[in-house]
């Protein structure tokens, strides 16, 4: 699968800039370079130098300069790609890049694909298919949350999760087959109290790790926070507020917002996804009501809720209509009730709101969204409800919604292995169930892969990565 030419594009992000670096990597890559550059110090070749050594000089094509640069050596196999690898750093004009990179591909380099280098580093066995993932999502991280996951499983993280529980399970199916030899005998190799023992802490862990996609899927695309509450109320305020722009239309006429206006910001780190809803009321507008439908909509899928309330209503009011949302959030989300308009609102709510009983998953804020007071509170709240605390160094979160797609699959054949040591049904079925776990565990670190998923990874790839 390994192709052996040798490959050249431009690295650095596109465009002019001061500096621009073009990669190339193959066993050629340092003889092509040779070709076209030239040291000060007359005769003195790349191929002669010791890796990781930077020289200085120039890149010549027919007798003429066009740049001066600085170029890195990397041998094989002590690279990013496991190849020889040399890196070109020339000014940043795309005249001079696109030059260069013309330069070398007349010399016998090749245009790289899309995630070609990070391919390679693969099927050089530098990094599996997870870490391979990671690299991607390291270069696309918009925020410090998803950075530190992707960085954690670029580094191995996941991938010793996952080949641990595939090497444990390995020894098992491979004494539940032998039995298979011996089945006239009747002998049992495989210890069934502590093959279930061994099932069980499996498949707790599968569980884990596909029950954290929905925070890792938060964190990398946004927390989705719903912003709900009745018409008037200050919903719009408070995201242009949170946006620190006009993003939606404020007006006092009730059922200005009719459809979902969304937008993410990045908070202290975290990426948040915020949707402005349509006010819920009682209403015949045909479209306006879709728009509340949508509300609802958008509430189930919300990790944190912002059910925005105007205290200048009497406290009866807004109590039913804390309850009525209550009804609608689910185990797992948070609630934060935000009191707005406390500053020309009804002292006599604001007291009772002060005295409301909450669960541990609903907080309380007091806040006039059209001043900005006390908005840090707000998202001081939104930061801690969220867990983002869970994404530590230490812990495996799941990003990748092919790890996760997987890790179901995964999970789905631990069960059936469970089932049927409950069942004492017979090893040769014990064994098929182990075999395909044991497939779906390898799929995600690459150690069974084909051309078309390796296709379908490395082509979202951008090109020089």
């Amino acid at each position: 699968m390994i192709d052996q030419s040798t490959i050249c594009a431009i690295s650095s992000s596109p465009g002019t800039g001061a500096i621009a670096v073009i990669r190339l990597s193959g066993s050629e890559a340092i003889s092509i370079t040779d070709k076209v550059f030239q040291s000060p110090k007359k005769g003195k070749k790349l191929v002669a130098q010791k890796p990781n050594t930077m020289h200085f000089g120039q890149i010549v094509f027919k007798d003429e300069v066009v740049d001066e640069v600085v170029v890195c050596l990397f041998l094989e196999p002590h690279s990013f790609t496991g190849e020889n690898i040399v890196e070109i750093s020339c000014h940043g004009s795309t005249f001079i890049q696109q030059k260069i990179l013309e330069i070398l591909v007349e010399n016998g380099a090749r245009l790289a694909l899309p995630g070609e280098f990070t391919q390679r580093a693969f099927l050089n066995g530098k990094m599996d298919l997870s870490q391979a993932e990671a690299v991607a999502d390291v270069i696309a991280s918009s925020n410090a949350a998803s950075h530190k996951l992707a960085l954690n499983q670029m580094r191995g993280g996941f991938s010793k999760e996952i080949n641990e529980l595939r090497s444990q399970l390995l020894h098992f199916t491979a004494m539940v087959e032998l039995e298979l030899d011996f089945s006239e005998e009747d002998v049992e190799f495989a210890d069934r109290t502590e093959l279930k023992n061994l099932t069980e802490r499996i498949e707790k862990l599968l569980r884990k790790l596909k029950n954290s996609f929905q925070l890792g899927n938060a964190i990398k695309n946004g927390i989705p926070v719903a912003i709900i509450g009745e018409t008037n109320v200050g919903k719009s305020t408070l995201l242009n507020a949170l946006l620190n722009e006009d993003k939606a239309i404020v007006s006092d006429i009730h059922g200005t917002t009719r459809d979902v206006i969304e937008d993410v910001v990045n908070i202290h780190g975290t990426a948040f996804r915020f949707f402005d809803t349509a006010g819920i009321r009682e209403t015949e507008d045909q479209i306006e009501n879709l728009g509340i439908e949508r509300t609802y909509s958008k509430l189930e899928q919300a990790t944190a809720v912002l059910l925005v309330v105007d205290t200048n209503n009497p406290y009866p009011i807004v109590f039913g209509r804390i309850n009525k949302i209550r009804e609608r959030v689910t185990n797992g989300q948070t609630l934060i009730i935000v009191a707005n308009k406390i500053d020309t609102g009804q002292r006599e709510t604001i007291q009772e709101l002060e005295l409301l009983d909450l669960t541990d998953d609903e907080k309380m804020v007091f806040i006039a969204a059209k001043n900005k007071d006390n908005l840090d509170e707000l998202i001081d709240l939104m930061i801690h409800s969220v867990n983002i605390e869970a994404a530590s160094q230490e812990d495996i979160i799941v990003t990748n919604a092919r790890h996760y797609e997987i890790l179901k699959n995964a999970h789905e054949a631990i069960l059936r292995v469970l089932q049927g040591l409950e069942n004492g049904i017979t090893g040769d079925f014990l064994a098929q169930d182990i075999r395909e776990c044991l497939h779906y565990l390898g799929e995600i670190t690459g150690e069974i892969s084909t051309h078309e998923v390796l296709g379908h990874i490395f082509k979202n790839f951008c090109i020089g990565k």
